[in-house]
């Protein structure tokens, strides 16, 4: 029997960007909470890694926020060709 009420203020974007996956999904905001928190209880913790990024992470993030060292390739083959990578088919 439910019986306990939940709040929560999330950012308005993120809450319009996830309304759809949940409706995909058939879940409402109510069903999605319950489900995060039941994995917490299975999981005796957060159900995902959380962790700070190290000194070489947190710089990427900061020059990646402000539109540094960012490369442009004209194709994914070519991308995929740089970095010594073979592209998926």
């Amino acid at each position: 029997m439910k019986t306990t009420t939940v709040r929560a203020r999330v950012e308005p974007k993120l809450k319009h960007s996830v309304e759809p996956i949940l409706a995909e999904l058939g879940l409402s905001f109510s069903e999605a909470i319950e489900i995060y928190l039941r994995q917490i209880k299975l999981n005796n913790g957060i159900p995902f890694e959380i962790r700070i990024p190290n000194k070489v992470t947190r710089k990427t993030f900061e020059d990646t926020n402000k539109k540094k060292n960012l490369k442009h390739y004209k194709s994914s083959k070519v991308m995929f060709a740089k970095l010594g990578l073979k592209e998926k088919e």
